[in-house]
């Protein structure tokens, strides 16, 4: 199996303006956040980003990377509204996508599954329609059924975070939820993929049962080992989420002085 290792100073070279970037996790858990820092210390501009967001959304808003937000929800999970997703969105400065959960989540098994459309109940006689009125409906052709015909979503780069891997790529996730975070990788062009530890392939399932293997590496261009690159999100089993960097994160956001000088440290430690 061939070896998809690389260095996280190799991220920024794989994002070009203009892409369409899908980052995995949920809310302020298991986000790629080292990833995401490299992402920031690239030149790259214009991006469209698809979410569920959290505290990533917020540092790229801030760092003006988003033209185009495509998103099931924006949370910090504990602090419910990101400051700075919540300023983009009041200020018009970034176009947005939003979309009920279950449609997200249908959007990502169409491109996944490289179809145009996914059919969904979701989003029926809801303000979803309204708030996005290039969206369809279809005809069942087996009865009188009506769905929202939700447009698949395929990315440029999807960037996401796991608990271990191997060298081939092959991810695995050890916390109670795997999120979406294959679906990503399925429906992207090309996926990055951080991890806690890189592991022999035969160690992944010495102490854990075979369907915690969340992502083939078939689906992988890339594996970085980055200890704590969740972080300042959570990483379960492996660590919860740092709630005082958080509150710091979210109260910077207050004052612009404040605010530059955590910034400038998340990108230089990772405000560890």
């Amino acid at each position: 199996m061939a070896d998809k290792t690389m260095q996280l100073s190799d991220v920024a070279s794989h994002v070009r303006s203009g892409m369409t970037v899908g980052i995995g996790g949920w809310g302020s858990r298991r986000k790629p956040m080292a990833l995401v820092r490299e992402l920031l210390r690239s030149d790259a501009t214009d991006l469209t980003v698809v979410v569920f967001g959290g505290p990533d959304v917020g540092l790229l808003c801030a760092a003006g990377k988003v033209k185009r937000l495509v998103y099931g929800f924006v949370s910090l999970d504990s602090i419910p509204l990101d400051p700075h997703f919540r300023a983009a969105r009041e200020s018009g400065t970034i176009a947005t996508t939003e979309y009920d959960e279950g449609m997200f989540v249908t959007a990502l098994r169409a491109g996944a599954a490289r179809m145009s459309f996914l059919p969904s109940r979701a989003g029926l006689g809801s303000d979803v329609l309204a708030m996005n009125p290039e969206l369809r409906t279809v005809a069942s052709p087996y009865d009188d059924d009506v769905y929202v015909a939700v447009p698949g979503i395929r990315m440029d780069l999807a960037l996401i975070h796991l608990n271990r891997a191997d060298a081939a790529g092959n991810g695995q996730y050890l916390g109670p939820d795997p999120y979406f975070d294959d679906l990503y990788a399925m429906a992207a062009d090309r996926c990055i993929m951080s991890v806690e530890r890189i592991v022999p392939t035969e160690e992944l399932t010495a102490d854990a049962a075979p369907q915690t293997l969340l992502v083939g590496r078939m689906f992988v261009s890339g594996v970085v080992e980055a200890p704590g690159g969740a972080h300042f999100t959570s990483c379960d089993p492996d660590y919860g989420r740092d709630e005082a960097v958080q509150r710091e994160y979210a109260e910077a956001a207050r004052d612009p002085g404040t605010w530059a000088a955590f910034e400038q440290r998340f990108l230089a430690e990772g405000t560890r």
